[in-house]
């Protein structure tokens, strides 16, 4: 159990059996009244935001999660596979489970993958992932990396935008949390 004086971003709670994370709360005193806490919370499973208001003091309870370090295997049907390093046993997981991570899955990729009550749940990419350019325009001599973006096409399928020097069989650097280029891997 975790009281409202305790509430910090990055806080894991469970509401109605979801786990949520915290991004934003206020303590709020009006009045005579009580204390309220205002708190934006992240489902863990789902993505989706929601505002929460709780009274001052109230309890809530903490989820029961489990962070667990993986490999992805591969892709077989519409589910992806994944391995515990340490005792090997395989998860699958679904396309809505890992959201927008699958544009930067790579084979042999090791990943953190949280678990709620024994069942996995979402996907943690390393913040900087190194991928090769399928396709993109080709690059032209004089051009520089400072001169403007172009469209590529990842090896994993995510568009992300490149400098114009830039060709395919090129490996960069991509941030997978706001899927922009960072630099070429030499």
């Amino acid at each position: 159990m975790i009281t409202t004086s305790e509430f910090r971003k990055g806080a894991k709670v469970e509401l109605k059996g979801t786990p949520y994370e915290i991004i934003d709360f206020q303590h709020s005193k009006i009045g005579r009244g009580g204390a309220i806490v205002r708190t934006k919370l992240k489902n863990l499973k789902t993505g989706a935001v929601i505002e929460q208001t709780f009274k001052g003091g109230e309890k809530v309870d903490t989820p029961n999660l489990e962070e667990r370090s993986m490999q992805y295997l591969y892709k077989q049907d519409e589910m992806y596979y994944f391995m515990d390093t340490e005792n090997y046993e395989q998860a699958p997981l679904t396309p809505e489970q890992l959201g927008d991570t699958v544009n930067f899955l790579k084979e042999n990729m090791v990943v953190k993958v949280l678990y709620h009550s024994g069942a996995p749940i979402t996907v943690d990419l390393p913040i900087f992932v190194e991928l090769m350019i399928a396709k993109t325009d080709p690059g032209y001599k004089g051009d520089t990396a400072s001169g403007g973006s172009k469209p590529a096409v990842l090896e994993t399928g995510a568009s992300v935008k490149v400098p114009f020097h830039l060709n395919e069989g090129d490996i960069i650097k991509v941030d997978t949390r706001t899927s922009e280029y960072i630099e070429r891997v030499k």
